[in-house]
C-alpha cells in the first residue's frame, strides 16, 4: 500500500531534480555569455556614465555567494524548487523602448552568436542593456523587458530566476499530464558586470527536460525495476498464499466437516503457516472440543432426565388408572394405597424439578466477586439435629465465593452424609499461594470403590428409595465449577472425606 505514495514521491524529487539541472545549465550558458558581452562592453569603450547600478558588495547575496567573501569564485547554485516556488505567470509582453546606438551595435554583432547557440541547446536568449531594453535575440530587439520581476533583480545586480507557465507551441501526449514540469519554463537572469556596475543582462529561458521523455531514455533500466517489482509481488503473494491462505481455506473445511458431525475433523492442522494461526487453530478446535462436550453432556443430561421421570409418571398413571377402572370394586385400604402412591410419586417429581432448576441455576451461575468464610457459611445453614458439624481449623479463612453459594455446597455435602449414616462432620481449611483448601469428613459408611468414580455423575444415587435424586453432588460441582473452584474425591480411613479447592480472598 506504501509503495504508490513513495514512488509518488521520487516522481516528484525526479521531476524537481530535472528543474534543477535545466537551471544550472542556463546559468552555465549564462555565465559564458555574461563574460563575452561584458568584453565586448569594454572593447567599445562605453563610458561608466551609460552602465547601470553599482553592483552589490560581495557577500551580500546569501543565496548566490560563498561564505569566503575573499575567494575569486562566485559559483551561482540553482535554487527553484517546483514543490515550494510559485508557479508564475507567463512572462509580460516587452514594452517599445529606445534603444541605445552602443548597446544595438554590440546586440547586433552578437545576434548570430545567440542564434547557433540556440540550435544546439534550445534555449532562449536575449541580451539587456542596462535599463532591460532587448539588444539582441529573436523578434524583441528594440523593446523593453525592465518590467518582468526577474529582469528587475538582474538590473539590481542580483542573479533571479523565476517558473514561469509555458505556452506549448503544439498540444502534448496524454501521458505527458502525470509531469507537472511539462508545464513550466525556467527563466534565468544573470546580471554583466563591467568595472562594478551592471552593464547589462543575460536573460535566458528554457522548457525542462520532460520526465516522461527521460523514463523512456531509461526504458531498458525500468523494465528491469518493473520486472524485479512483479517478480517480489508475486513472491510475496505465493509467501501470503502458502502460510495465510491455505490454513484459512482448511480452518473452512474443518469446520464444514465439524459442523456435519465428523468428529474425526477435531484435530489440528497440518500446516498452520504463522503461529497466530497456529493460536486461533488451537482456540477454534478447543472451542469445538467443548461445544460437543457440551452437547454430549445435554444429550446424557436428557437421557437421564426423561428416564427419571418417566418411573413416578409411569407410577402415578398406573395407580390413576387402577382406582379409576375399579371403582367400587377395590377396597378402602387398597384405595388410601393408590392415593399415597400418588402423592408420594408426585412429591418426587416437584423434588426432580426443584433440583433441576437448582443444578441449572448453577451452572449458569456468575460470579459475584463476594467473599465469606466457612464459620460464616455455616451460620446460614438451619439448625440439623441429625449431624454434629465442627469446623477444626481455618473456619475465618476468607474464600471467594458469596455466603449464600457456600452454603448451599456445605448442606448439600452434609446432607448427602447424613443419608449415609453419618452423625458427624467435620471441616478444616488451609490458605496457600492464593488457594484455599477445604476438607470435610465424615464418619458414615463411606463410598464403596466401585462407586467413587461415579459419585459425580448426574442422577447417580444409592438412595433412590429413600428419596435421593442423585444431583446433589452434582450441584456442588456446578457451582464450584463458576467460582473457578475443584471438588474430589479423596481416600480416608473411614466415611468420606471430600476436598474443596476455591480462590482466596
Amino acid at each position: 500500500m506504501a509503495l504508490p505514495l513513495v514512488g509518488l514521491f521520487f516522481f516528484r524529487l525526479y521531476e524537481n531534480q530535472l528543474i534543477r539541472q535545466t537551471e544550472a545549465e542556463l546559468i552555465a550558458q549564462g555565465a559564458v555569455l555574461a563574460a563575452v558581452y561584458a568584453q565586448d562592453v569594454r572593447e567599445a569603450g562605453i563610458p561608466s556614465g551609460k552602465l547601470g547600478v553599482p553592483m552589490p558588495a560581495p557577500g551580500s547575496d546569501a543565496e548566490s555567494r560563498t561564505d569566503n567573501s575573499s575567494s575569486p569564485y562566485r559559483p551561482i547554485e540553482p535554487r527553484l524548487d517546483l514543490a515550494s516556488d510559485t508557479v508564475l505567470p507567463t512572462r509580460p509582453a516587452a514594452t517599445i523602448a529606445i534603444v541605445d546606438p552602443d548597446f544595438a551595435a554590440i546586440g547586433s554583432r552578437r545576434s548570430g552568436l545567440l542564434t547557433e547557440t540556440q540550435k544546439t541547446t534550445l534555449a532562449g536568449f536575449r541580451l539587456l542593456d542596462p535599463r532591460g531594453v532587448v539588444i539582441a535575440g529573436r523578434e524583441e530587439v528594440g523593446q523593453s523587458l525592465g518590467a518582468v520581476q526577474e529582469v528587475r533583480e538582474a538590473l539590481a545586480g542580483r542573479y533571479a530566476s523565476a517558473l514561469r507557465l509555458r505556452i506549448p507551441e503544439e498540444p502534448a501526449p496524454p501521458l505527458y499530464s502525470v509531469s507537472r514540469g511539462t508545464k513550466v519554463r525556467v527563466f534565468v537572469a544573470m546580471p554583466v558586470a563591467v568595472d562594478g556596475k551592471v552593464a547589462g543582462v543575460v536573460y535566458l529561458s528554457r522548457t525542462p527536460n520532460n520526465i516522461v521523455k527521460h523514463l523512456y531514455g531509461e526504458r531498458g533500466k525500468v523494465t528491469l525495476a518493473a520486472i524485479a517489482i512483479l517478480g517480489g509481488t508475486l513472491l510475496i503473494g505465493l509467501v501470503f498464499l502458502r502460510t495465510v491462505s491455505r490454513p484459512i481455506y482448511g480452518l473452512i473445511e474443518r469446520t464444514r466437516r465439524i459442523a456435519a458431525g465428523d468428529r474425526a475433523a477435531m484435530r489440528p492442522l497440518d500446516h498452520h503457516g504463522t503461529r497466530e494461526m497456529a493460536a486461533l487453530s488451537t482456540a477454534f478446535l478447543d472451542m469445538a472440543e467443548k461445544l460437543q462436550a457440551r452437547s454430549d453432556s445435554i444429550q446424557t443430561f436428557a437421557t437421564h432426565v426423561s428416564h427419571e421421570l418417566k418411573s413416578p409418571l409411569t407410577a402415578i398413571q398406573g395407580a390413576a388408572e387402577l382406582l379409576r377402572d375399579s371403582g367400587s370394586a377395590m377396597d378402602e385400604a387398597e384405595r388410601r394405597r393408590f392415593s399415597n402412591n400418588i402423592v408420594t410419586d408426585a412429591g418426587r417429581l416437584n423434588l426432580l424439578v426443584r433440583r433441576l432448576l437448582d443444578l441449572a441455576r448453577a451452572e449458569n451461575l456468575a460470579p459475584s466477586g463476594d467473599t465469606t468464610s466457612i464459620g460464616a457459611a455455616l451460620a446460614l445453614l438451619p439448625v440439623e439435629n441429625r449431624l454434629a458439624v465442627q469446623v477444626e481449623a481455618g473456619g475465618d479463612i476468607a474464600l471467594r465465593i458469596s455466603g449464600e453459594n457456600a452454603a448451599i455446597v456445605l448442606a448439600n455435602l452434609i446432607d448427602n452424609s447424613a443419608r449415609h449414616g453419618a452423625t458427624a462432620v467435620s471441616l478444616s481449611a488451609t490458605s496457600a499461594d492464593g488457594k484455599a483448601t477445604v476438607h470435610i469428613s465424615d464418619d458414615g459408611a463411606g463410598i464403596s470403590p466401585s462407586n467413587r468414580a461415579k459419585v459425580f455423575e448426574p442422577f447417580f444415587t444409592t438412595r433412590r428409595e429413600s428419596g435421593g435424586t442423585g444431583m446433589g453432588l452434582g450441584i456442588v460441582l456446578a457451582l464450584l465449577k463458576a467460582h473457578d473452584g475443584t471438588i474430589r474425591l479423596v481416600d480416608s480411613e473411614r466415611g468420606t472425606r471430600f476436598e474443596i479447592t476455591l480462590p482466596a480472598a
